[in-house]
């Protein structure tokens, strides 16, 4: 195996080498949505970012086991479900989201854990800080006191005074102390689903699900733990205060957490604010190759702006590939090409920089187009591989109705009637294509999802 490849780590504030517990074997962690609502793009970033992470580690030659769960149980469920059943909204809401992320062609985690599925592990935990005095009970709740934990705030480097738990009032009478958080939450009026535990029936609170099911499928202390910065504080900085009270020893050797996504003018996209665009929406209206793209063509630890501009570019970036691709030969590519093909490894190893990496293959992409013929495609299968887009090199054949379509969408571009060539546009995008002009009034045709 070549060099380590090395990450930076939020908690120590520096690029480390990945040093498995395991050796050849890698363990990651990533928190994956709550399922109240149909998932956005933004929501959609750490999943394509750690499912390309664990491609490009096992290309590296290690074993890689990737977890990232599904919330099921939390307050903006209930709150979402009004007077109809939480329970099943969340299932709802985890097909469409299990549905939706299929479509981004990158395979599956190898752990979906949801939380109402791990109840049992989760009172275990807090058992264990009850036990270490690290947490106490009150009229039902359970808190985890704060100030028990030396090292609390390690992670978000912030100090007692500037953190807020986000609980707002919720359960402030029963705390011992405002910084202190809920484990556990006795069952409201109005909720449907609750278990039973020795403190009283009710449900867990948000960090330490993630705390349980990282523990059961990793263990303590496995390699990578990442997330979307928005998580850093409270609920990663609980869910490392958790573990390291419960069970003596860090929960993750390496905290990896993805920028956000913005909006054209510079705001970060939320539900709250209203200026999200929906997974299944962008996908419908762009496709996976296109979205896959974007969503890797900046650094994972970098905010990435989200607007029509970068889309079609992106989405322009796909056709060139395509057209590379299809150029190629089968087979080895030359050994002077191997450089370059390096130097996208290279740039992967060295904290994921996929823009570095995808600037390399763009400079292999140009040369091989220079030499015009008999260019092997094995370093391009290679790359695009990684990426998750080793399909396009597959020739795609439309059917007979959208190819006749095509056909008169460019007869009425050569003969000016572009009114006509948008309709028929629609009408093929409608049967799920997408057509490209080509020089010399042809056109190119590509499965549009």
């Amino acid at each position: 195996m070549a060099e380590a490849p090395r990450f930076y780590d939020t908690r120590t504030r520096g690029v480390l080498p990945l040093t498995p517990r395991d050796a050849g074997r890698v363990g990651i962690y990533a928190c994956g949505p709550t399922v109240y609502d149909r998932i956005h793009v933004g929501n959609a970033r750490p999943f394509v970012v750690f499912s390309l992470l664990k491609r490009y580690l096992v290309h590296a030659g290690y074993e890689v086991t990737l977890v990232i769960n599904i919330t099921d149980v939390n307050d903006k469920i209930y709150a979402a479900a009004g007077s109809g059943s939480s329970v099943e909204l969340a299932e709802a809401m985890t097909a469409a989201y299990l549905a939706d992320t299929d479509r981004l062609g990158l395979g599956r985690p190898d752990h979906e854990p949801r939380a109402g599925e791990w109840i049992g592990a989760i009172v275990e935990e807090i058992e264990a800080l009850l036990a270490s005095g690290h947490a106490y009970e009150a009229q039902g709740d359970v808190y985890f006191r704060v100030r028990e934990d030396p090292r609390y705030g390690a992670l978000s480097r912030r100090t007692l005074d500037a953190m807020d738990q986000g609980e707002g009032l919720e359960g402030a009478e029963r705390k011992e102390d405002p910084l202190d958080f809920a484990l556990w939450k006795a069952q409201k009026p109005g909720e449907d689903s609750a278990w039973d535990a020795r403190w009283g029936r009710g449900r867990p609170g948000w960090h330490i699900e993630c705390s349980a099911m990282a523990e059961h499928h990793l263990g303590v202390g496995f390699d990578i733990h990442g997330g979307g910065l928005d998580l850093l504080f409270p609920h990663h900085e609980n869910e490392a205060a958790q573990t390291r009270c419960a069970r003596g020893a860090e929960l993750a050797q390496i905290w990896m957490h993805n920028g956000m996504l913005a909006a054209a003018d510079g705001e970060k996209m939320s539900k709250s604010v209203g200026n999200i665009m929906r997974l299944h929406e962008a996908l419908d209206r762009h496709g996976r190759d296109t979205l896959v793209l974007y969503l890797a063509s900046g650094h994972y630890r970098q905010p990435i702006v989200y607007g029509e501009e970068t889309l079609a570019a992106a989405s322009a970036s796909v056709a060139r590939i395509r057209d590379a691709a299809r150029a190629l030969v089968p087979g080895p590519s030359a050994q002077d090409l191997r450089p370059l093909r390096d130097h996208f490894f290279a740039a992967l190893a060295d904290d994921f920089r996929t823009p570095e990496a995808l600037a390399a293959m763009w400079e292999w992409i140009r040369e091989a187009n220079r030499r015009r013929e008999g260019v092997g495609d094995g370093d391009l299968r290679e790359m695009l591989g990684v990426l998750g887009l080793e399909n396009l090199f597959e020739a795609a054949s439309a059917p007979a109705e959208v190819e006749a379509l095509a056909r008169e969408r460019s007869a009425a571009r050569a003969a000016g009637d572009y009114a006509r060539a948008d309709v028929l546009r629609a009408q093929i995008e409608a049967l799920g294509w997408l057509v490209r002009d080509t020089p010399g009034g042809g056109h190119d045709l590509t499965p549009h999802e």
